[in-house]
């Protein structure tokens, strides 16, 4: 999923031979591989990338079904939407992705994952997508690999977008869009609202969110800015359909505030500083599991983020950087009959990274190292050794890498056990081989990598209410994208993925040794096809398909769960610059499947909805 190029947008006056041969100079610039800028085509690092173009074709809402097309990740949601949703990526867990809003981490809550549940893509400018460890430059929970938002930031005149839209499950959506440039301050904002009651009783699903990023450039140097995230959501738990609850029910509150400073001193030399603190609560009343009864967490975090990147000449960059994050968590549990009522951890971490890029012409190796500090789990380690060589004749790349990665114990893994001894980090060896290449002037893209992970350290059961380090798997595969545009109008994209998850540890009881790591497909492919008619009407339709899965069974054989495809169709006319009218059917065959096994997910969907711009 490599950036769409902006004279493919709806409306657009470009010409099919201008745009197309403009591609190559044209080609997308990247962060999050190296945490400085470089071309995509010389991506040192397997990377795939989102733009908002795509969001706004395909008429996606969530972040997470746009991953849902990316190779190498998959996504698990618990029913319907608003329910937890995971992205696990090359077949590692969910906790072990960071995910990063600007360059700042929001994993959050007592599992150190991020529920991508209430996740929208408002004010958002593109998504990219890091696979393989990358804890040398990002630190914890980067494992696994990155997935980095980036907002959009306002330019040229102010201007809006309104959108309302109704369906299928009493559902309406209304969402606010709009971002500019007046004097030296630039702004962008989103905002939306979702009512919809789901298809089962007790599955109703209210979410209110908002984004904002805005910056003051009093010259070319610098930019002060501030990011600004909300989100309150309030989801029914219907749990399984072997055993639903009539009444219960869950809220969340999210919100994050985040000073960004940036300064470029002269050409070689760059300054990068972000303070941040998010704050995430819930509440689970009633709560009908029988056991605890009204549960309250607390999760909030204060980080700063220091990056200085030295440039002593043309061919050489030296990034360096500190990190300092200081954590609270815990959980109130009113009704337990023995032990106190809130518990609570308090981890921090001190790290400090260094890495040397070098850019000679088509070739570019990356080497780095981190040392972090924490005041629970010790010291660690990683490294990082990446590389791309670009071939002008035949136009491809060929990109490697080798790195560690880790992810410390979460609170919940800190808290939920009844022995003193101290848990390590997880770690990671992992490493990946690429090629990608580019025919016909780039109108076809063709890119595939084969990837490897040996887990340690995993933290799991032994059978006596105890958490330990005792576990050990691997995961290995390929995955591969392709991107083709034989004229302006028409875009096709693919993506496949072949994943090969073992859990390689007898000490585990969670599972046996040799079984496959649970909701991890062995094969998922995914297909698009976007065309323009006449500049006036966008037709999009994709279809997803998910091969059979294995289901945790608590220390017994795992058990299958059945494969499943969907296909979703939108549409969009574009009545004048100002109004647009769109449409879009998700689930068009009515597949009727489950992602986890026991909580189905909708049926056939019809929305549709009008859009003005002003």
């Amino acid at each position: 999923m490599v950036v769409v190029p902006a004279g493919f947008a709806l409306g657009a006056e470009d010409t099919a031979t201008s745009t197309i041969d403009s591609q190559a100079e044209a080609e997308p610039v990247i962060v999050s591989a190296t945490r400085t800028e470089i071309r995509l085509d010389q991506s040192p690092a397997s990377v795939s990338v989102i733009s908002s173009e795509e969001l706004e074709e395909k008429q996606i809402e969530r972040v997470a079904d746009a991953l849902r097309e990316v190779p190498g990740l998959s996504v698990v949601q618990t029913g319907s939407p608003g329910q937890l949703t995971s992205v696990f990526t090359r077949g590692l867990r969910s906790e072990h992705t960071q995910i990063l809003l600007d360059g700042v981490p929001i994993n959050q809550g007592l599992q150190g994952a991020f529920n991508f549940a209430d996740f929208t893509t408002d004010d958002i400018d593109r998504v990219e997508i890091v696979r393989g460890p990358q804890s040398t430059i990002y630190g914890p929970r980067a494992l696994a690999g990155v997935i980095q938002i980036f907002t959009k930031q306002g330019e040229g005149e102010p201007g809006f977008t309104l959108s309302a839209e109704g369906g299928s499950y009493d559902t309406f959506r209304e969402a606010l869009q709009s971002d500019g440039k007046i004097g030296t301050v630039d702004y962008s904002l989103g905002a939306s609202r979702v009512d919809t009651d789901n298809a089962r009783p007790n599955n109703q699903y209210r979410n209110t969110a908002g984004l904002a990023n805005i910056g003051w450039s009093p010259n070319e140097q610098l930019r002060i800015s501030g990011l600004f995230m909300y989100s309150l959501s309030d989801i029914g738990l219907p749990n399984t359909i072997f055993d639903p609850r009539p009444l219960d029910n869950f809220l969340t509150e999210r919100w994050l505030v985040a000073p960004h400073v940036d300064l470029r001193i002269a050409d070689w030399w760059e300054h990068k500083l972000i303070f941040s603190y998010d704050h995430e609560r819930q509440i689970n009343d009633p709560n009908q599991d029988g056991f605890l009864g009204p549960t309250r967490a607390v999760f909030e975090r204060a980080q700063v983020d220091y990056q200085n990147d030295l440039r002593p000449n043309s061919w050489l960059t030296f990034t360096s950087g500190f990190f300092y994050t200081a954590t609270n968590a815990g959980q109130e549990r009113p009704f337990v009959l023995f032990g106190p009522t809130f518990i609570s951890d308090h981890p921090k971490q001190v790290a400090g990274f260094v890495q040397a890029t070098v850019d000679i012409e088509n070739f570019v190796l990356v080497a780095g190292g981190r040392y972090t500090s924490f005041n629970q789990y010790g010291d660690i380690w990683t490294y990082r050794f990446a590389g791309s060589y670009k071939i002008d004749e035949t136009d491809t790349t060929l990109h490697a890498s080798v790195a560690t990665g880790f992810s410390p114990p979460s609170s919940q893994d800190i808290l939920f056990r009844f022995n003193t001894d101290p848990l390590r980090p997880e770690e990671d060896l992992g490493w990946d081989a690429g090629i990608e290449q580019r025919l016909w002037n780039e109108r076809v893209i063709i890119g595939a990598t084969y990837f490897h992970n040996d887990l340690t350290n995993i933290i799991g059961f032994n059978g006596l209410f105890e958490t330990l380090n005792l576990g050990a798997a691997e995961t290995q595969g390929v995955e591969t994208e392709l991107r083709a545009q034989p004229i302006a109008e028409l875009v096709f994209t693919a993506s496949y993925t072949y994943l090969e998850a073992e859990n390689t540890s007898a000490a585990d009881i969670s599972q046996p040794q040799g079984a496959r790591l649970p909701r991890r497909p062995r094969n998922e492919l995914y297909v698009s096809a976007s065309y323009l008619w006449w500049k006036k009407l966008r037709t999009t339709a994709e279809a997803k398909f998910v091969n059979a899965r294995e289901e945790l069974n608590f220390g017994g054989p795992n058990f299958d769960i059945e494969d499943y495809n969907f296909v979703n169709v939108a549409a969009e006319y574009e009545v004048n610059a100002h109004l647009s009218i769109f449409g879009h059917i998700d689930n068009l065959t009515n597949e009727h499947y489950a992602e986890v096994f026991g909580f189905p997910a909708l049926g056939r969907a019809v929305y549709g909805g009008v859009k003005l711009r002003f």
